[in-house]
């Protein structure tokens, strides 16, 4: 099967892989080749590519994404999101700095507008912060 993990600076991935985990709307979906067509939205969280069928999980490699549209094929699956960042271009301490201050800054926050755009923070820093853990916990495994 064929991934495409298109951001909106670029391709990320365009190559053949065994299996993909994609957080989307509906909870989490793992595709396979072979699978059904399905367009679906994919949210914020972590997608997960494994390269081959008999790889372990040790040699998993995570991305944070952001929203975005997945489409899958019974031979190639398309992701369209606005980022993706590989969990070996994560830092887990800027990561955890970063959720930090968010949280801050949703405390501190004195109308909707800032309460929501201090959770969009949080939430993209909490996804950021589980892939670069998620990644050294592999790595170690």
């Amino acid at each position: 099967m064929h991934l495409e993990l298109i951001t909106l600076l670029g391709q990320k991935l365009n190559e053949p892989v065994y299996g993909i985990t994609i957080p989307t709307a509906a909870g989490e979906i793992s595709v396979f080749p072979g699978h059904e067509r399905l367009v679906t939205l994919a949210v914020p969280g972590v997608l997960s590519v494994r390269r081959r069928k008999g790889d372990s999980d040790a040699h998993l490699q995570y991305f944070a994404i952001s929203g975005g549209i997945v489409e899958i094929s019974p031979q190639q699956v398309r992701i369209l999101v606005d980022e993706a960042e590989s969990g070996e271009d994560i830092l887990e301490s800027e990561s955890k700095a970063a959720l930090e201050r968010a949280l801050k800054l949703r405390q501190e926050a004195g109308d909707q507008v800032s309460i929501e755009k201090a959770q969009a923070h949080i939430d993209r820093h909490a996804v950021r912060l589980k892939v670069a853990q998620l990644r050294r916990r592999h790595r170690r495994g």
